[in-house]
């Protein structure tokens, strides 16, 4: 069982021919709403990966809410531990520039009031993998993390958004997975001693025990376990929208990882995903079916 305690949210989507800079209007183009967040976008990724999935969290009592757990609803997530409260559904606002690169504000809402005491929802049994974002209070994050391993449960942390409160117990979880800026971040944060990233990543991994993922775009992924640095490409594609690619390959990670597979086989599976869901708009809508990962692995 792979148990998500995260964030859900509606994303509210326009395009424009190029991301504005500080201060400067562009002229938008197409407008769209899809389910988002990134725990819920994680938690349908690793079920369409073909893993069972428990999302813990919360939306409004508004008519956001629906919307906002209908992939999860569809994908045949447990939501019993899913939260009605009465702030609004959290919202991401979302540009999405002609090269398909983006820029995200995230207004948290019912986010924002899950706390500890939700985890007793969670159920965490030993083999369990638990995967936490940042888009929750990471009193909750921390929380979770020590609740899981007194269960037995392995931890699957994103560093995702890079919040500097959270450098004291990110290195607490069993995998940490950060973006080559947020995990450089971390580093300065940590005081790491400075160097190329990779030995930066193996100091980390010694001096946590945490097995440490950085992902880099369309230059693939890099990660260290046990004093080894493993690196696997991402694949060749054009991208249109990069929004999902993160979360659609934490959530393939987390199922890899939950079906036995080795980390490099999960990294191989989780990497091709996320190049699977830059060809699609939208984050949800672009979380790739296992068959489709598959197709793509055997090229």
């Amino acid at each position: 069982m792979i148990t998500v305690v995260g964030s859900i949210n509606l994303d509210l989507i326009a395009t424009v021919g190029r991301l504005p800079g500080p201060g400067e209007t562009v002229p938008g183009g197409d407008f769209k709403s899809a389910p988002g967040g990134k725990g819920a976008n994680q938690a349908l990724a690793a079920a369409r990966a073909g893993a069972p999935v428990r999302m813990v969290g919360a939306v409004g009592k508004d008519a956001f809410a629906g919307e906002a757990l209908a992939y999860l609803r569809d994908g045949g997530v447990d939501l019993g531990g899913v939260a009605e409260m009465h702030a609004a559904t959290g919202i991401a606002l979302i540009l999405v520039g002609g090269d398909g690169e983006n820029m995200i504000a995230v207004v948290p809402g019912a986010n924002g009031t899950v706390v500890p005491g939700d985890l007793d929802k969670a159920k965490f049994a030993k083999g369990d993998i638990v995967l936490l974002q940042h888009e929750i209070p990471l009193s909750t994050v921390d929380a979770a993390i020590g609740a899981a391993r007194q269960a037995g449960a392995i931890t699957l942390l994103n560093t995702a958004p890079f919040r500097a409160e959270a450098a004291g117990f990110v290195g607490k979880a069993n995998y940490v997975v950060a973006n080559e800026t947020e995990f450089d971040l971390y580093a300065e944060a940590l005081a790491l001693p400075a160097g190329e990233r990779p030995e930066r990543m193996s100091e980390f991994a010694r001096r946590t025990g945490a097995a440490l993922i950085v992902t880099l775009g369309g230059e693939g992924v890099l990660a260290t376990k046990d004093g080894g640095i493993i690196h696997v490409d991402a694949l060749k594609i054009t991208p249109v929208d990069t929004v999902g690619a993160g979360d659609t390959f934490c959530g393939y990670l987390a199922a890899g990882l939950s079906a036995g597979l080795g980390l490099e086989d999960a990294l191989k599976r989780a990497a091709a995903a996320g190049s699977l869901a830059c060809l699609k708009p939208g984050a949800q809508p672009s979380i790739p079916l296992a068959s489709e990962v598959d197709t793509a692995l055997r090229g």
